[in-house]
């Protein structure tokens, strides 16, 4: 019997010789699903073998997570140690990193972990190289940061499909689709908006998956793609950015040269670095600050001052609840009311409950029950 990736590569062939139009937009739409398929039980075989070599349980810790994804060599662990401090071991060879090495990173008030992880390889979300152990990690990402060197600006491409292969979706919105598994009566679709997928390619790719019989919503437009990745159900949705090393060892028009090149083919700007010589380093902070969407809670005790020397750090969608949550279970439990001082309240010292969404910059004094 083929191996999963002999079929996935024959599944692939067919779909390239397979020009899309209405008519085959049936069976695109299967054969899809069917790599989805196959692929998705190769990845599954790979993050259950995450945890089992040393160094790969790396527990989460601050206020978020970074992990640095890029060949081998392109200087990931002198990055590590240039924003952090952290002592990953560096050399002039590749898979120098042999496990996950931690570091942490203070900036603006926020303490963010940043990991090093082995190099990806081509494969590695097939679990090549040491594609097995570090796909989990990647996966629990608050924020990616794709690098490469001036040498091989041309890797980002199989970086980012190697992250699409293993179920991570780059500076994508989770789609709006529901879809719930029923006893019978077959597969019917509501739609909230235009929607460009027919019903038969609907049915097509969940009938791939042995689904005969659902109620789909889908809100908005929707590709089959998408359609594919609700279906599978446990894709991440990562914010990501690129990042390009080395910098300082070319010329100014070849650092031209490769940043409109990535502009051209996709459409952000890389950030040009250099861990060597500290070259950008506070920008690249900046950008990691800035992609996780963090913001200012200041608290104030009931009848005490503001603490405005150290703000609690939370993300740009953060209730009182979430920060009730950060900062102990029992500010939930014993929820009275909180009043509020800032931009997200009509008046100063409103009085809000725990569904209140919080701005940068409010003032926070949350009541509880004795």
């Amino acid at each position: 019997m083929a191996s999963l990736d002999e079929q996935i590569r024959e599944l692939q062939e067919e779909l390239e010789r397979t020009p899309y139009n209405k008519a085959t937009s049936k069976h695109i739409g299967r054969i899809k699903a069917k790599i989805a398929r196959l692929r998705d039980e190769a990845v599954s075989r790979a993050i259950k073998s995450a945890g089992g070599g040393e160094g790969f349980t790396v527990k989460k810790s601050g206020d978020a997570t970074v992990v640095l994804v890029g060949f081998p060599s392109v200087g990931k662990s002198t990055l590590l140690n240039a924003m952090t401090g952290a002592n990953s071991e560096v050399g002039a060879y590749a898979f120098t990193t042999l496990t996950v090495v931690p570091g942490a990173l203070e900036h603006k008030g926020a303490k963010i972990q940043i990991l090093d992880i082995p190099g990806l390889i081509a494969g590695a979300a097939m679990g090549k190289g040491r594609g097995k152990e570090v796909i989990g990690v990647v996966r629990g990402a608050d924020i990616i940061i794709v690098l490469v060197d001036v040498f091989n600006e041309g890797h980002v491409d199989v970086l980012l499909r190697e992250l699409y292969d293993a179920g991570i979706r780059i500076n994508t919105p989770r789609p709006d689709i529901t879809i719930r598994k029923s006893g019978a009566g077959g597969v019917q679709v509501h739609s909230v908006g235009d929607l460009d997928l027919e019903i038969d390619e609907i049915r097509s790719i969940l009938n791939e998956n042995r689904i005969m019989n659902a109620d789909v919503l889908i809100r908005g437009n929707a590709t089959q793609d998408e359609l594919i990745d609700a279906m599978i159900g446990n894709r991440v949705y990562v914010p990501a950015f690129i990042a390009v090393n080395k910098v300082d060892l070319v010329d100014a028009a070849t650092r031209d040269a490769i940043e409109r090149e990535l502009i051209g083919r996709f459409g952000d700007p890389p950030l040009m670095i250099s861990a060597v010589s500290g070259y950008r380093m506070e920008d690249l902070k900046d950008e990691i600050y800035d992609r996780l969407g963090f913001m200012r809670v200041f608290l104030k005790p009931a009848g005490g001052p503001a603490d405005l020397d150290e703000p609690l750090i939370v993300r740009t969608t953060a209730t009182v609840e979430d920060v009730c949550r950060k900062l102990h279970r029992d500010f939930v439990d014993k929820f009275r009311y909180a009043r509020v001082w800032g931009d997200s309240v009509k008046h100063p010292g409103q009085r809000v409950g725990l569904p209140h969404r919080l701005v940068d910059g409010d003032l926070l004094t949350i009541i509880t029950a004795r």
